[in-house]
């Protein structure tokens, strides 16, 4: 009866997916440099590196826990933000650039707990939806603002005017307590306080 649960809530995940994509584009505000042919690869990563990571849960949830994965979520990095993380590295603040980082594509899967965060990481690096690049495990050594969670970075196979490509999708894996504390610590350090 589970398996057939999860089976019916993936099949409205991925037409919930399929209007979104078709119905509402990423709203992503397109820039002369970062424009419709910079993003289209990245839009299809998402949406495929999404599905794979409906997937990964029906299996997490057999093996597992039933109802582990709290959400899952996705977003582009905006043009205005990739220029930001380019000239705190101090590269070049246009496509060429950007394709060094890892991030533009990111998925983030909110889990119950540590234990779930570490075997549905150990799922998704199993994958063959893609190629597992690298993880950087801040639960295990948090940084110096207290953030902890565990991020992967995938290379996902994409179809692009006819020729395969692969793109970098990062996935963050947290718990609900984890992704409180990220929302508090982004808001503080990334967005500015305006004076009333």
């Amino acid at each position: 009866m589970l398996r057939i649960t999860i089976f019916i809530r993936l099949i409205f995940e991925v037409i919930a997916l399929q209007r979104i994509s078709s119905v509402q584009p990423m709203r992503t505000p397109k820039t002369a440099d970062f424009g419709f042919s910079f993003y289209a690869p990245y839009e299809a990563a998402v949406e495929t590196a999404f599905l794979a990571l409906c997937a990964a849960r029906m299996q997490l949830e057999e093996e597992h826990t039933p109802f582990a994965v709290r959400s899952m979520t996705f977003r582009l990095k905006s043009p205005a933000s990739i220029r930001e993380k380019l000239l705190r590295r101090g590269l070049p603040q246009n496509a060429q650039g950007a394709a060094s980082l890892h991030d533009v594509a990111g998925l983030r899967v909110v889990l119950s707990s540590v234990e779930a965060v570490y075997h549905f990481a150990d799922i998704l690096r199993a994958s063959t939806a893609w190629q597992f690049v690298c993880a950087r495990d801040y639960i295990a050594a948090p940084k110096k603002s207290g953030y902890r969670g565990l991020h992967l970075v995938m290379l996902v196979p994409v179809c692009e005017n006819g020729q395969n490509a692969s793109v970098p999708v990062e996935i963050q894996l947290r718990t609900p307590a984890m992704d409180m504390w990220a929302c508090v610590e982004h808001d503080l350090c990334y967005k500015p306080v305006k004076e009333a």
